[in-house]
């Protein structure tokens, strides 16, 4: 008898050790989807290499993530898909092409992919599960940021659509 109480007390102890994020690690839901991911890293890692990525983009007329309000009033139901694609935006186009000559930057980047890398296998497999639909005003949105960041060479869409990395994060956060 004492085994089993034994058993039960390590299970439950188990169980919400998994449940409950790692320090500094909030649970956001976009739309059916839960995902744990520290916010505060990445931005801590983006705040200290901003001005230096900033100072880097050429082009201060254009906004790729903003342009006409890209990321505003997008439905609860649509959060979902519009953030995986995001952070697949990010993995596989930004950072691919975000090296600099400073070591230190370069440090920074790659923490922050590695983090967007994370979250992009979380959202993978809830978009896999089919819990994550894509409706039309999230698709067309996705492709309003694609179209502005494919009508930049791609160092510089690269670059620009890094700098504006906090639009994404206040977006993630106003919507948690």
């Amino acid at each position: 008898m004492k085994g089993s109480h034994l058993f039960l007390c390590l299970f439950s102890v188990s169980c919400w050790l998994n449940l409950t994020p790692t320090a500094g690690n909030k649970i956001f839901r976009f739309g059916p989807c839960r995902v744990s991911m520290s916010v505060t890293e990445i931005r801590s890692g983006f705040t200290a290499i901003k001005a230096n990525i900033q100072a880097r983009d050429p082009i201060r007329t254009l906004s790729i993530l903003s342009y006409p309000h890209s990321l505003h009033k997008i439905k609860s139901s649509d959060r979902c898909c519009i953030t995986h694609h995001l952070f697949n935006f990010y993995v596989d186009k930004v950072f691919k092409h975000c090296k600099t000559e400073d070591s230190y930057v370069n440090r920074k980047i790659s923490s922050i992919a590695n983090s967007f890398l994370s979250v992009k296998r979380k959202l993978g497999q809830c978009h896999e599960e089919n819990k994550c639909l894509c409706g039309q005003e999230s698709t067309e949105k996705f492709k309003q940021i694609l179209a502005n960041y494919e009508g930049l060479n791609v160092t510089s869409a690269a670059i620009k659509s890094l700098g504006e990395l906090d639009i994404l994060l206040d977006w993630m956060e106003k919507s948690h």
